[in-house]
């Protein structure tokens, strides 16, 4: 039985297990980008190389979300602020998420 060998995306998401045979072609079409080995010499993983028309790979900051604190620049040092669900925008209109945090609270209730 040949060992398979686990095929990663660019940006680190496993694609499929592939065995030798289909590694040689995908490298002789040069769509390997990182080949990592063990010390005795057999491969232990690939990575595929980021073609022209495909995505960007996704960030982590991508997933995170509204940050509710920032660090805040003070005369004698740095410090966390936590920032205010009501208040202005840059152009000085007022906003309140009030609204909109208990609509998602009364969802999660519900469901």
């Amino acid at each position: 039985m040949e060992r398979e060998i686990p095929l990663y995306s660019y940006d680190g998401q496993l694609i499929q297990w592939v065995d030798q045979k289909r590694l040689d072609l995908l490298v002789s079409l040069n769509r390997i980008f990182r080949v990592v080995k063990h010390r005795k010499g057999h491969v232990a993983r690939t990575t595929l190389r980021h073609m022209p028309g495909d995505p960007p790979p996704s960030l982590l900051s991508d997933y995170a979300g509204t940050r509710y604190s920032v660090i805040e620049n003070l005369p004698h040092g740095r410090c966390w602020k936590l920032r205010k669900l009501d208040g202005r925008d840059e152009d000085g209109v007022p906003f309140s998420a009030r609204n909109v945090f208990l609509q998602v609270v009364s969802d999660c209730l519900v469901g």
